[in-house]
């Protein structure tokens, strides 16, 4: 049976939410039942009714939406929380609260104090906050993590990782509402760049090893000097059982167009990929000729086979890794267990992160603690 999928923001012209649209509904798991998609009511209301939603469900603005909802027998099983940065904790919070399960967009909150507040809900409701860091749902990144669990590079030593771009790089488009929000602090918080795309990085690299980021140390730059925020920042961090971490991220990489990509070194190995390639890993074991592992050959770990969709040889892109996150959650809200599914737990962990790279980079790359004051 089909489960009720509600969503908030991702409206007509969005980025993001064309991308959860397609994931959600690629595998049959979910119906799109209920939204409130943009901030101008008509338009949102008018957008969900061409996508199918019933007037009455295609709603205003959130607090409508939960208004309408809650009281239904065939209430949403799922919110996906798709709006500015600023607006996730109170909407996050109020559905948690109101027993729905949410998956919301990255960053999960502004500050620490509210990440550790969702998670803290989330717990009391016995509901399921997920947060999208959907990088992770590739069927070969959870190759890698396999690889890593099994012991077949052994201890990992190191991890170099980047996510870095180009699209902010025309000084004379710097007045341009859609990027002018990311390093607006009013907007955005206390991090640009970093909390934009470098703790994509920064989760990958916790999620591959297992290991959790202790310390960093940081030092940020803003190279257009209109920008408040940082659009490069260079972070170096420590994990638990020694790890060294190695992190640029970078909206003015003039040339570079996604530039996502990690490296993991390990006592007997080493694995490559990148999201501009995501169908393969490159893997070097210790004196040994580099070997190229391809997303549905024979041999893959269980995860990477179940989360890979079409044949070897055939691409699968970002929707897809979307879908994939769709995909466990439908199964986490049905009782399965589902390990990787990222929560609330690791979007309170990334906004730790954040505000320790802010500190360090204004210390001019004194090293901080970045753990989450309750999980010290």
């Amino acid at each position: 049976m089909k489960l009720n999928w509600g969503m908030i923001g991702g409206g007509e012209g969005s980025q993001i939410g064309p991308a959860h649209r397609l994931g959600a509904l690629a595998d049959g798991n979910f119906t799109l039942s209920a939204g409130a998609l943009d901030h101008d009511a008509d338009k949102g209301r008018a957008y969900a009714q061409r996508l199918g939603v019933a007037p009455d469900r295609a709603y205003g603005d959130w607090r409508e939406m939960l208004a309408g909802e809650r009281g239904r027998n065939d209430r949403v099983n799922l919110v996906t929380v798709a709006t500015p940065n600023a607006t996730h904790f109170e909407i996050t919070k109020a559905f948690l609260e109101a027993g729905f399960h949410v998956l919301c967009e990255k960053p999960m909150t502004m500050t620490v104090e509210e990440g550790e507040e969702i998670v803290r809900v989330a717990r009391a409701a016995g509901r399921i906050c997920a947060v999208n860091y959907c990088y992770s749902a590739y069927p070969m990144v959870r190759e890698m993590r396999a690889l890593v669990r099994s012991g077949q590079i052994g201890r990992v030593r190191l991890v170099v990782t980047n996510f870095s771009h180009g699209h902010h790089g025309d000084a004379t488009d710097a007045d341009n509402p859609r990027v002018r929000w990311r390093y607006d602090p009013a907007m955005a918080g206390v991090s640009g760049q970093f909390a934009d795309c470098g703790i994509h990085a920064l989760h990958m690299a916790s999620f591959i090893t297992g290991n959790e980021v202790e310390t960093v140390s940081a030092d940020f730059a803003s190279t257009i000097p209109s920008r408040v925020l940082e659009d490069d920042a260079m972070v170096n961090f420590r994990m638990a059982g020694g790890t060294v971490g190695r992190l640029w991220t970078s909206s003015v990489a003039i040339g570079r167009q996604h530039g996502f990509d990690i490296q993991v070194f390990g006592e007997t190995g080493g694995m490559r990929w990148a999201s501009e390639q995501p169908n393969q890993v490159y893997y070097t074991p210790v004196g040994g000729r580099t070997q190229i592992m391809e997303k549905g050959e024979a041999g893959l770990s269980s995860d990477a086979a179940r989360l890979s969709r079409v044949a070897i040889a055939h691409p699968e892109g970002f929707p897809l890794a979307v879908a994939n996150i769709y995909v466990d959650l439908a199964a986490a809200i049905r009782g399965e267990a589902r390990d990787g599914l990222p929560l609330a737990e690791d979007g309170l962990r990334s906004m730790a992160a954040v505000y320790a790279a802010v500190a360090s980079a204004r210390a001019d790359g004194a090293w901080i603690d970045a753990r989450p004051p309750i999980f010290r």
